[in-house]
């Protein structure tokens, strides 16, 4: 009967050691470090602000004055933008090394797209800060509703380039944390191993 209790304790710690082993060598997982940053958080946001994106081109397209749909940047970065959030949202519920590697190259794509549209959008920022210039090429009747006009495009555009920008923040901290993960794929394992001491067990004599 001792032996047995004895036995079923010595599995017991067994299957604890072991279990414990095995969260240390979970957490130490790069992809696993990976996906404790939650990226699908960011992942919905950047969906969001892709959908934004999208729906404001629309509205832009719709208009004849110059604005950022003359280089279809609303389409194109918002097409960027809902890539890089579905993949992100993925990979975060199906972590491999594959899926981080695409979704880096996803951002590095979209990083450097965006690096186009906030330059455009700066220039197009000062051309709406000289309306004659607008006048000039185009055949409004009344000046007050050419000003106002270009008021809100250039609102439009201000919203449009504040989401670039902070989809480039979050981008640049996908990056990092991603770089990050596959360059360290291979780490050393971690083997925690315990020896139980029992104490020696009384003579039958005794």
């Amino acid at each position: 009967m001792e032996q047995t209790v004895s036995t079923a304790v010595d599995r017991t710690t067994v299957a604890d050691e072991n279990q414990k082993t095995e969260n240390i060598l979970m957490s130490s997982k790069p992809l696993h470090r990976f996906v404790q940053k939650q990226p699908r958080s960011l992942g919905i946001v950047i969906l969001m602000f892709g959908c934004a994106e999208v729906l404001m081109g629309i509205v832009l397209a719709s208009d004849r004055m110059k604005s950022s749909f003359m280089l279809y940047i609303p389409f194109w970065q918002g097409s960027l933008f809902l890539t890089c959030g579905v993949l992100t949202i993925y990979t975060e519920l199906h972590p491999s090394k594959k899926m981080v590697t695409i979704c880096l190259a996803m951002y590095v794509v979209s990083l450097l797209g965006l690096i186009d549209s906030i330059g455009y959008r700066i220039y197009l920022f000062l051309v709406y800060s000289h309306p004659y210039i607008m006048i000039s090429r185009d055949d409004y009747v009344n000046r007050d509703d050419v000003y106002i006009h270009i008021v809100q495009v250039a609102c439009v555009e201000g919203i449009l380039f504040a989401s670039s920008l902070c989809v480039f923040a979050f981008l640049i901290f996908l990056s990092i944390i991603a770089s990050f993960a596959i360059k360290s794929t291979h780490t050393h394992q971690i083997i925690v191993q315990h020896i139980v001491m029992h104490p020696q067990r009384e003579a039958t004599s005794n």
